[in-house]
């Protein structure tokens, strides 16, 4: 049976999956279209709800992403407290840059969730341009918030597998989610020139990304007992 904090933390994850699948995966990859600003700017212009719906649903994620950290450290604190606890931080730490990131999202709503005729002094193409400088910081910033995450996921993955219950597959997968998140985004933030690359980074941790913590929640929601050590006590 499964603690409370197992639980909250496993809803969380689970939730936040499902969060992140609607507002990146479909309503910010569905309005904006990257290098094109004026159909980006109509896009958005013309479906001004549904954006906003976006970044309720990354308000979503941030609230999850504070009960995961929480849940997240009292079931991993069994196995060694202070490294549960550094996991814990990073993952807040995580979710303040989040929050800086959707902050230009709201910026980008008020932009172009009013019409031309709210930004008088504007032309339409300045208005496009500053739509797209913002879309570009949000993704600059959540980008450099990842590579905290992925440090969070590699402590919880360590975590994982020094715990004596936690089946090895979810422990392996998240260390490759903790590496592949640090990768990736390190490469795109230091050498955004090479979105190549970071491309293929993406599909060869594609997996791990999206079953590592998945996988971990749905565990933790029905099949998470009090963790055990191996080889002995925690300390």
């Amino acid at each position: 049976m499964s603690t409370p904090a197992a639980r909250a933390a496993g809803i969380s994850l689970i939730l936040m999956a499902a969060a992140a699948a609607f507002s990146y995966g479909y309503v910010h990859g569905g309005l904006v279209t990257e290098g094109d600003p004026a159909a980006t700017f109509g896009s958005l212009s013309a479906a001004p709800l549904l954006f906003r719906a976006e970044i309720l649903g990354w308000t979503l994620i941030m609230v999850c992403d504070i009960v995961a950290a929480w849940g997240l450290y009292k079931v991993l604190k069994p196995v060694q407290p202070g490294l549960s606890l550094l996991g814990a931080w990073l993952r807040l730490s995580y979710t303040a840059v989040l929050a800086v990131a959707v902050s230009s999202l709201v910026v980008v709503s008020l932009i172009t969730g009013s019409g031309n005729g709210a930004f008088p002094g504007f032309t339409a193409g300045q208005l496009e341009t500053e739509t797209m400088l913002f879309l570009g910081a949000f993704k600059a910033v959540w980008s450099v918030g990842l590579i905290i995450f992925g440090g969070h996921l590699l402590i919880v993955g360590v975590l994982a597998l020094r715990a004596g219950n936690i089946p090895k597959i979810i422990s392996v997968l998240l260390l490759l989610a903790g590496a592949g998140y640090i990768v990736i985004h390190v490469c795109r933030t230091l050498w955004p020139e090479a979105e190549g690359l970071v491309k293929g980074l993406e599909w060869v941790f594609m997996l791990p990304m999206t079953a590592g913590e998945l996988g971990f929640g749905i565990w933790l929601l029905f099949r998470a007992p009090s963790p055990s050590v191996r080889g002995g006590a925690a300390s």
